[in-house]
């Protein structure tokens, strides 16, 4: 698009925005995803729980982006990491905490220094105690913080509902895996991601994902959002 001021003509270029979320400025923090943790849940389907993490994190994987993965007392109480989650990254270590609050544990908060990264997308279970915990504590030491709803579960609708609202007014920016997911790939015309996430879309995205597959069948192979 072209503006012309006076003589003076200025051309607009298309540049990403730096507020947008990329592979290169964002890290993916998955917080207790475990059965013990999932027994809790009550603030939705926990089937659609695991479905949204296990999309979210492919979509990581799909564009390499660092992850850290962490759980609370697996050997003594929550169980191990969910394994549709430790499928997708097999060879990822798993910090595991004593700590309710994972930004009070020391090799967790080194892990995401370690990163390099200021954006930190982030989910788990609970939404009132492990997720809006490291939410509040992040955000207070100049983090960003995206917390992925719909890949977070609290013990009830009410108080899933209040953490979200509290992470809210604390700056959190509250997101869901699919818009995290297209936030990555923003046009289709990036060839080496762009498998990956109609894959992605087509195994755990429902509705829009069968739309895919109806597209390419009748469309063509290239036909997506």
């Amino acid at each position: 698009m072209n503006r012309e001021f006076g003589n003076t003509e200025i051309v607009a270029t298309p540049t990403p925005s730096a507020d947008l979320l990329t592979p290169d400025n964002s890290v993916f923090v998955f917080v207790d995803h475990q059965p013990q943790m999932f027994f809790g849940v009550g603030s939705g389907d926990r089937t659609a729980i695991v479905n949204a993490t296990v999309g979210l994190a492919k979509a990581a994987k799909a564009f390499d982006v660092p992850v850290i993965l962490s759980t609370v007392a697996a050997e003594t109480f929550s169980g191990p990491l969910l394994p549709q989650l430790a499928e997708v990254f097999p060879k990822e270590p798993v910090i595991d905490r004593s700590t309710m609050n994972p930004w009070e544990d020391e090799a967790f908060i080194e892990a995401v220094k370690a990163t390099g990264r200021k954006k930190i997308v982030l989910s788990g279970l609970w939404s009132e105690v492990c997720v809006a915990l490291p939410a509040l504590s992040a955000l207070a030491q100049g983090y960003e913080v995206y917390v992925v709803a719909d890949a977070c579960g609290g013990l009830t609708p009410e108080t899933h509902a209040h953490a979200i609202q509290r992470m809210t007014k604390a700056g959190a920016d509250i997101v869901d895996w699919i818009p995290v997911l297209l936030e990555l790939q923003r046009d289709w015309a990036r060839t080496e991601t762009y498998n990956a996430v109609v894959d992605t879309v087509k195994e755990h995205d429902g509705s829009y994902g069968l739309g895919l597959v109806y597209a390419q069948r009748f469309i063509g192979a290239n036909a997506a959002g």
